[in-house]
């Protein structure tokens, strides 16, 4: 009979986790489920009981579900950084963004935008902020286009047939989105570097294959992959 790990992650992970899956599978006997959205759903989800083994958010929630007794106390493993950057479709003209002011001029000249959702993504909240913080969160707003995570927006992005258009979320989702290119991270000003951990769920009912999963994930062996997926090493 197969046995099942359950994810539910944000997207982030989901380079990681999908270039690690068979590795994972064979080292601990098991076939994944894998379930990548926004890190406010993923909470939301586990909360509500849906099948989870091991969870991979932000630091920040799982710290939180760690002390809400949701996540196992120990398990915690950070996987690393991951910085927020700007992508335009392959083969159109790189805006300038290193300061503020380029990144305004970009957006203001893109006829569409794409980001992850404003309210349960993290690149989608701060890059709300980022609007706000520029002053042209009204003047954009007929072209902005939300999707659910970052990983959604970005096949969007490729897919439209607009050369003019451009895309914000996490840089581990730009770089696995065929058809786009990462142009640059925000600027400092803007910066958004998030720790991302995994931990495995209090009531989980196959916790040596999870905790077996995460020490995949986190194995020193696999730094180069973490980082050619946009990773930063760990402190």
């Amino acid at each position: 009979m197969t046995r099942f790990i359950h994810l539910l992650s944000g997207g982030a992970a989901q380079g990681l986790v999908t270039s690690l899956q068979p590795s994972i599978e064979q080292a601990t006997n098991t076939q994944l489920s894998c379930t990548f959205n926004a890190v406010g759903m993923m909470k939301q989800k586990l909360l509500e009981g849906a099948p989870c083994d091991v969870v991979i958010l932000t630091a920040a929630l799982i710290e939180q579900l760690s002390t809400s007794g949701h996540v196992l106390a120990g398990s915690a493993r950070n996987l690393g950084i991951v910085k927020t950057g700007v992508a335009v479709k392959h083969g159109t003209p790189w805006p300038q963004i290193e300061t503020a002011e380029q990144l305004k001029a970009a957006i203001l000249a893109a006829t569409g935008i794409y980001f992850a959702d404003p309210q349960l993504a993290t690149a989608g909240i701060h890059f709300m902020k980022v609007l706000n913080g520029l002053g042209i969160a009204d003047t954009v707003a007929a072209n902005l286009r939300p999707y659910p995570n970052g990983n959604t927006a970005m096949n969007a992005l490729a897919a439209c047939d607009d050369p003019h258009v451009i895309g914000c979320t996490q840089v581990t989702e730009i770089l696995i989105t065929a058809g786009i290119d990462l142009v640059a991270d925000l600027p400092l000003e803007f910066e958004l570097a998030t720790m991302y951990t995994a931990g495995i769920r209090s009531s989980s009912t196959c916790v040596e294959e999870a905790q077996a999963m995460i020490n995949t994930l986190v194995s020193p062996e696999h730094a180069q992959l973490r980082a050619k997926g946009g990773f930063l090493p760990v402190a």
